[in-house]
């Protein structure tokens, strides 16, 4: 008896629409993502190190600059604390980036029969460029001596968050994934592309930050799409949504608590000390950073309904 075989059958309706100049915009993405590959052996020079002289970024947006906390520290202290948001900012990546190639290759897998062709492919450039970037921050994480943070999954807020996103359309987590990304690229540009910065730890946030440049135009221009076509009452739902997430990314990038079990010195402030942790967020420094470093995320998310002015 001859077995019998089932023709998969293809997803019915394509869920990312672009129009034409987008799907333009689209390829040569996908032409740039292929003449500028960043390969993990010469992205920096390795054998060479890190310069431990020089700190990992600047002091001035340091987590808990321009408080009593930081004046309190010695000079040794404090440049502990900036490696070790260093070490945070790494670990996000690192989370995240390992994340999305299951993510969209899986979309890739489930709408096999309704995406384009474009889409299609660059969600698979997307995927193969995040996993390298992780296999860098792991390879930076090891020359810098530092530990690696805990999973945000660990994060209640940020858990029940994702916990949501399974089911939705796709475009939620490409838009989850846009704000994730444009948060943690606006903050490491912001705060290592200055003279005095530690080489290594320079070039290689530059090198990331031009293939995320690419990643985020891509989200954009799926997101600015859907806005522009989608029912009103599926993106007033999606924006309300997003709302949650935005404020949670601002805050976590502005401090995370998660610091003072990595000290290796008696940190200031406690993981569990509600009040100073809400002192330090809205400190005069960190609501300054936050409107300079922050303005291009926040200005798309007013735009589009996601915050509120």
């Amino acid at each position: 008896m001859e077995a019998s075989i089932t023709a998969v059958q293809p997803v019915a309706a394509n869920p990312i629409v672009l129009n034409e100049r987008s799907r333009k915009t689209v390829r040569t993405l996908i032409n740039a993502s292929h003449r500028n590959l960043l390969f993990l052996d010469k992205v920096v020079d390795w054998e060479q190190g890190i310069d431990f002289s020089k700190p990992p970024k600047v002091a001035e947006s340091s987590w808990i600059y321009g408080t009593p906390y930081w004046d309190a520290l010695t000079p040794e202290q404090q440049n502990e604390v900036l490696w070790l948001e260093t070490g945070r900012d790494v670990s996000y990546f690192i989370w995240l980036e390992q994340t999305l190639p299951e993510l969209y290759v899986g979309y890739v897998n489930k709408y096999h029969g309704a995406l384009t062709d474009d889409v299609r492919e660059y969600l698979m450039v997307f995927s193969r460029e995040e996993i390298v970037h992780t296999l860098m921050f792991r390879r930076y994480l090891e020359a810098a001596g530092l530990r690696l943070w805990s999973h945000p999954e660990n994060i209640p807020n940020y858990s029940l968050f994702e916990q949501q996103l399974a089911g939705k359309h796709p475009v939620y987590g490409i838009c989850w994934n846009l704000l994730i990304e444009w948060f943690a690229e606006l903050n490491s540009i912001f705060q290592t592309q200055t003279d005095g910065i530690d080489p290594l730890t320079r070039t290689m946030f530059r090198e990331h930050h031009t293939e995320e440049l690419r990643h985020i135009a891509f989200a954009k221009t799926v997101c600015e799409n859907y806005f522009d076509t989608a029912p009103a009452g599926e993106i007033a739902e999606m924006c309300d949504f997003f709302q949650k997430g935005y404020g949670f990314l601002l805050a976590e990038y502005t401090y995370m608590p998660e610091i003072a079990l990595h000290a290796s010195f008696d940190f200031p402030i406690k993981p569990d000390d509600a009040e100073a942790i809400a002192a330090v967020r809205n400190s005069p420094n960190n609501q300054r950073l936050n409107e300079q470093r922050f303005r291009d995320v926040r200005e798309w998310c007013l735009k589009y309904n996601i915050i509120k002015a």
